[in-house]
């Protein structure tokens, strides 16, 4: 059947470069690709909750005008006929984006994203809108308009937050790539837990101008896909200036793919290895296969040196204050007007920054400062990489969250929220209990192709690639 399936791959296992090479060929057709991904989003999302909206017939008129365009000899680049979906705070014109929120449950923008836009001249076929927590923040809340997207690889734990239903999506093969956000690490805590790809941009290089707001000085957009090569293709289609997004970077577009292959003979990685390992409740499995990653890249050809970063809890801190008091400005109005229809974990995390001062802000911004400087001056003035923890545990269950307080997660991402920095998740293997584990690799601003080439090649060597979770579906795709 040479449009539902290959000899031996199906077509959710296709990389998106190679669904391109076949689209292009004309051996496959998008609309059998789209198909195929909206099959096995009817039969399996009920089990995972991932998306809050499936846009099917949306899907497959962006399919048939893919396969008429390239039948025709017009290629609009990597992402043609391929596959997509966003997490619902991307706005989508004439197409509800509720932020997974009471407040927005029948919000339907006029106009599109910017990173929307870009998808649509790309060639791509929107399959629908992904869950989230509510505004991007709260916690996996079970008092919202849709449920919390459930993990892939076992149901009763947490997908990572917030861009959890692009994390749930990706890694049980719904999608090949999927938008999230990352403001103190909802890119990569998904892509960590659910055992997927994640790339947090550096900041201004994505413009996440019609993406609702978090932290306007800390949100990134960003895809999780099934490998390195899908998210370089995917950055390709996204990344770009914006001149009215007053935070997007006016910096030349790389070829994001163009150092994969690469070996890493002549890449110096630091390696930070007591920002993680000595802190309180650090799960042995994740230092164990940490240890076992930078091995492994040591074989490759880097050469790899312990360093020393401050201390995590300064950044933590740094990054707190910040989001929230950013976070309460731009709700403050409905928070004190409508304070009943947020999830009672969105409005405990956001009305902390009703106590925040003046003088908090200004000296988590000064702080701030010092925090980048010792990362990229610091650090990447010597180093051409940072390769260190994405969270300190697996996966925790739904049930070990307190239903009468937001949960404290053990992510260790926001350092590079904070200081700016590209940073990839990529999985590093499986704990006892069969969750992913894995690292990420953090870059200089603007060397996204860097950081893409070390994922690439551990990716290659370690092959944890081809790994799938067990899911039975409700019907036969």
């Amino acid at each position: 059947m040479s449009t539902g399936m290959s000899a031996t791959i199906p077509l959710n296992e296709l990389s998106i470069a190679e669904a391109g090479r076949r689209l292009r060929a004309g051996t496959l057709t998008s609309a059998a690709l789209t198909q195929h991904a909206l099959s096995r989003i009817a039969a399996l999302d009920p089990l995972l909750n991932s998306f809050v909206l499936v846009t099917g017939e949306r899907a497959l008129g962006d399919a048939e005008r893919a396969d008429r365009e390239l039948k025709a000899g017009l290629d609009r680049g990597p992402l043609h006929g391929i596959p997509y979906a966003l997490k619902d705070i991307y706005a989508t014109a004439g197409i509800r984006t509720t932020c997974h929120s009471k407040l927005l449950i029948d919000n339907v923008p006029a106009e599109d994203c910017v990173v929307e836009a870009k998808f649509r001249a790309g060639g791509a076929v929107l399959l629908g809108k992904l869950a989230t927590h509510e505004f991007a923040f709260g916690g996996p809340s079970f008092d919202l308009p849709f449920p919390p997207a459930r993990n892939p690889w076992n149901l009763d734990h947490f997908t990572g937050g917030s861009s959890s239903g692009s994390g749930a999506a990706v890694a049980a093969g719904l999608v090949r790539t999927a938008m999230g956000s990352d403001t103190g690490g909802s890119i990569r805590g998904p892509a960590f837990y659910c055992g997927t790809v994640g790339l947090k941009p550096t900041y201004g290089l994505v413009s996440r101008r019609g993406v609702f707001p978090l932290s306007y000085t800390l949100d990134h957009c960003g895809p999780l896909a099934g490998t390195v090569e899908d998210t370089a293709l995917t950055m390709q289609v996204i990344a770009g200036y914006d001149a009215l997004d007053p935070a997007s970077a006016q910096v030349p577009i790389p070829d994001f793919s163009g150092e994969i292959g690469r070996d890493l003979a002549g890449i110096k990685l630091a390696y930070p290895r007591s920002f993680f390992a000595t802190q309180a409740g650090i799960s042995p499995e994740v230092v164990a296969s940490l240890d076992a990653a930078v091995e492994e890249l040591t074989k490759l050809g880097a050469d790899v040196e312990e360093v020393t970063l401050p201390d995590f809890e300064l950044f933590n801190a740094c990054g707190r204050v910040i989001l929230v008091a950013e976070a309460y400005a731009i709700h403050e109005q409905d928070l004190l007007s409508r304070p009943l229809d947020y999830a009672r974990y969105t409005y405990q995390r956001m009305m902390v920054g009703a106590t925040l001062s003046a003088a908090d802000l200004v000296q988590a911004l000064r702080l701030r400062r010092e925090l980048s400087a010792a990362v990229n001056a610091g650090i990447l003035g010597t180093f051409d990489a940072i390769v260190t923890a994405n969270g300190l545990t697996p996966a925790p269950r739904f049930d070990e969250f307190p239903p009468d307080a937001p949960p404290k997660l053990t992510l260790q991402t926001i350092p590079f929220n904070v200081s700016g920095n590209p940073a990839l998740a990529i999985p590093t293997g499986f704990s006892k209990s069969g969750l992913p584990l894995g690292m990420q690799i953090v870059g200089r601003p603007f060397d996204e192709p860097t950081v893409l080439r070390i994922g690439a090649a551990y990716e290659a060597a370690a092959g944890w690639i081809g790994k799938r979770p067990a899911l039975e579906p409700l019907g036969a795709v």
